[in-house]
């Protein structure tokens, strides 16, 4: 069984509005700070990785997921995607 996000039934220019009422610049600001977040914290695992620190590389792996899933769940808030499932 297919499941259809019900803004997807819309037509197109309606979901386009949409859209235009959701970015903004407060929008903008929020998310490039959630990705600024993302990008941090990868970094740091990556380091983690890179120097075989097993302890760090576990706590940054745990740190990334976690802004991840704000990011998601900020997008997600507004609509514009499905609710966030990480595996973990």
């Amino acid at each position: 069984m297919v499941h259809l996000d019900p803004i997807q039934l819309l037509p197109m220019e309606v979901q386009r509005k949409m859209l235009c009422d959701v970015v903004d610049d407060h929008f903008l600001a929020k998310y490039r700070a959630l990705l600024d977040a993302e990008d941090e914290a990868f970094d740091d695992l990556e380091h983690a990785y890179e120097d075989g620190d097993r302890a760090h590389f576990d706590s940054d792996l745990a740190a990334w997921r976690a802004a991840i899933e704000r990011k998601l769940s900020y997008l997600h808030q507004l609509g514009l995607v499905s609710p966030p499932a990480l595996a973990h």
